[in-house]
């Protein structure tokens, strides 16, 4: 999709907001509007105005403040609204300009640190809009309201969410489909190196009939695969945005053309379906969030194998060795612990939890509006960026590194009883059964119990191939 795809940087480090009398801001401590102590690494001056400063003084709640990308995205639009009213004749031109580079240097993450007010804020989004005009009113300079020209045409109420979802797209298409395509990747690569190493199935965490580790493995991709395609189908719904809507979706105070000519000049496609489903819910978040949730299970479960398999050294499955990256114990010389499976579970759980916060926000829309807009930003910006994170650890120090214990897979292959179902169409079921159990019972092999029972050597020799019992019905 053209438009997205630039490259946001990484989220500076967020200062903590004190439930005191004074909240620290962008590393230093204003005392409710007034500077109270400057540290290093504070901007030299504040470009916002006083309606950050009330929001700064009424929100010191979390220390998070809104995710960069959206404020990088609100300078694309302050911009690019800011030429199209020049276009229309609504705006002096000259004041157009200076308004539109300041909106650009905003974007470009130039003034990242003028943004401090705290996630957990007035629902639309209001604070941070307000925060946008104020500073890319005095970045233009002198004659520019923040109000009456930064904000012509616009409301807090389309424009913010309009940054939440522009930003969200650019965001999962430059950082989350590279990591999932890596990941599904390496997954990949090793299902065609394993593609003949036999194992023993397991369903219930029971004995089953043999499969290759390359089976296992190529499903693993599939499911990556199948998740960056489900979040890739939610973005062209999450593209549309609210833009020209302005307070409930009327348009009021706006040029009819104003919102297609913003959207092409951003780089978008077409008009969302209806401009009040657009403004009144954050429905195509919740949809989006739901597929990063998606990916979030599929993440479990690969990790939990992995984890399961790579068990020991001595009393689990060694089927796999994990590639060691540090310590595991503190007091147990030698202990070796998987660290990297660990840290993807961590963030499946909390992606999971973060999409329980969005579903509920998302039904937060009462009329024309949905007042739970920064909530679902932080939480879905979080989950993006700790996805990306998390795909490509695993690709890169876990998966790639991994090593098969083929000797073991293929003693535990050997061992279980589950190998029986293959004489099913040769001697029957109950009579499998029987020797199952009697293998079982005495810990003989499937083979050898069957050989006492009667079962004839060119029968087991055909019925017990486990590389062709892995294949199954496939040629």
């Amino acid at each position: 999709m053209h438009g997205f795809g630039t490259e946001l940087g990484e989220k500076p480090a967020q200062p903590a907001l004190s439930r005191g009398p004074a909240a620290a801001i962008g590393g230093r401590v204003i005392a409710f509007g007034r500077m109270a102590t400057k540290s290093v690494g504070a901007p030299e001056s504040e470009l916002w105005g006083p309606e950050t400063v009330k929001a700064v003084e009424n929100f010191p709640v979390s220390g998070e403040r809104v995710p960069v990308p959206v404020v990088r995205w609100l300078g694309r639009i302050k911009a690019a609204a800011a030429r199209v009213n020049a276009e229309l004749g609504l705006l002096d031109a000259e004041l157009a300009e200076r308004i539109a580079r300041a909106g650009d240097e905003v974007a470009e993450g130039h003034h990242d640190d003028q943004f401090p007010i705290d996630v957990f804020q007035t629902g639309s989004g209001t604070s941070s809009n307000m925060n946008a005009n104020e500073v890319i009113a005095t970045l233009a300079g002198e004659g520019v309201h923040a109000n009456d020209h930064v904000n012509m045409g616009q409301s807090s109420n389309d424009v913010f969410p309009s940054a939440v979802h522009l930003a969200a797209v650019d965001t999962v298409q430059s950082d989350l489909l590279p990591a999932l395509e890596q990941l599904a990747g390496s997954l990949r690569t090793k299902a065609d190196q394993w593609a003949d190493v036999v194992k023993a199935g397991r369903t219930h965490m029971m004995d089953a009939v043999p499969v290759t580790l390359g089976q296992e493995f190529g499903g693993y991709a599939a499911q990556i695969a199948l998740g960056r395609d489900r979040v890739r189908d939610a973005l062209g719904r999450a593209a549309q945005i609210p833009l020209g809507g302005t307070a409930t979706g009327t348009g009021l105070n706006t040029h009819p053309e104003f919102a297609e000519r913003v959207r092409r000049e951003l780089g978008l496609g077409e008009a969302p379906l209806d401009r009040f489903e657009a403004q009144g819910n954050r429905d195509a978040l919740v949809e989006l969030h739901g597929a990063l949730k998606v990916v979030a299970v599929s993440m479990t479960k690969i990790a939990n194998d992995l984890v399961l398999m790579g068990s020991g050294p001595r009393t689990g499955f060694v089927e796999l060795q994990l590639p060691e990256l540090q310590k595991g114990s503190s007091i147990m010389p030698g202990k070796v612990n998987p660290v990297i499976p660990e840290v993807v579970l961590q963030v499946a759980a909390q992606v999971i939890g973060n999409d329980t916060a969005v579903t509920v926000a998302g039904t937060q829309g009462s009329f024309e509006l949905n007042v739970r807009v920064p909530m679902i930003a932080r939480n879905l910006f979080e989950s993006i960026q700790i996805l990306g994170a998390a795909s490509r650890l695993l690709a890169e120090r876990c998966v790639d590194g991994l090593e098969a214990n083929e000797e073991t897979l293929r003693r535990h292959a050997e061992s279980t009883p589950a190998i029986a179902t293959a004489l099913n169409p040769h001697i029957g079921y109950d009579r499998a059964t029987e020797i199952v159990k009697e293998a079982v019972a005495s810990r003989r092999t499937i083979r050898e119990v069957a050989l006492e029972k009667g079962v004839d050597e060119e029968t087991l020799d055909r019925a017990l191939d486990l590389r062709a019992m892995a294949r199954g019905s496939k040629d």
